[in-house]
């Protein structure tokens, strides 16, 4: 048998694990040690972990996160109110298959952003498409859409985001232009996709970062009902860090 060509075909297929594990097999002249169905299942693996990995690095890299951040490295022992249940309930994703919301509130330093980031990456594993943004940078995105003429071919990328996560809300006031843009955004995806929202403010006092008080409660009406709601406490982390040098 020409493994050769077979190698060829299978580069050709760009089925690159099959042809990996199946290179690494003949080389090391293990077929022996396998059974016919063993050594098939074994190439398939192979090729599914490719595709699979490869898939992963592609979504966190649209995702265009903060800071690397994953679920295993969050620090439960600090003391700001992150309950450990909630976080492994959360990490199933089924939140999110269910297109259900998430709000992190909490002071600046304990941690909102990190959160929000290694859920994101959580929704990777789990092979959701996600995008990150800040509420400031995604104002400004969507003013200059506006602008020039892209502002549905936004809207629709940002709809293709099956988590959208919107980062550093009331930051500044939302005036009365970008209140229906951000209405567009959470009406869309409102009961068909799911958002995070990170703030550092109460959740109780959003209602005054809008300019628009109508827009303000269609928007809070669809993202406060039935939302997750993670609620931190404390001291900036930083500052902690310092104190430990």
């Amino acid at each position: 048998m020409n493994i050769n060509a077979t190698l060829e075909k299978l580069t050709a297929m760009r089925l690159s694990g099959f042809e990996r594990a199946y290179r690494e097999v003949t080389e090391n002249a293990q077929q022996g040690q396998f059974t016919t169905d063993q050594l098939i299942a074994h190439l398939v693996d192979a090729e599914y972990d490719d595709k699979y990995n490869k898939k992963l690095n592609r979504l966190v890299k649209q995702a265009r996160f903060k800071q690397q951040a994953s679920i295993e490295q969050l620090s439960f022992h600090h003391p700001r109110g992150l309950d450990k249940n909630q976080v492994l309930q959360l990490q199933t994703c089924d939140w999110v298959k269910k297109s259900r919301d998430l709000l992190i509130t909490g002071p600046t330093g304990v941690g909102k952003s990190f959160i929000a980031c290694a859920l994101g990456f959580q929704a990777c594993i789990n092979e959701f498409k996600v995008m990150y943004v800040t509420a400031n940078r995604l104002f400004d995105r969507l003013v200059y859409a506006k602008a020039d003429g892209s502002y549905f071919k936004v809207l629709d990328g940002i709809s293709k985001a099956k988590l959208l996560i919107i980062d550093d809300f009331g930051l500044r006031k939302i005036d009365n232009k970008q209140c229906t843009m951000l209405l567009d955004i959470i009406d869309d995806r409102h009961g068909n996709l799911s958002t995070i929202i990170t703030s550092q403010l109460p959740v109780k006092t959003w209602y005054d970062c809008f300019a628009e008080p109508t827009i303000a409660d269609a928007i809070l009406d669809r993202l406060v009902n039935g939302s997750y709601r993670i609620e931190l406490q404390g001291e900036s982390m930083r500052k902690n860090l310092r104190k430990s040098e």
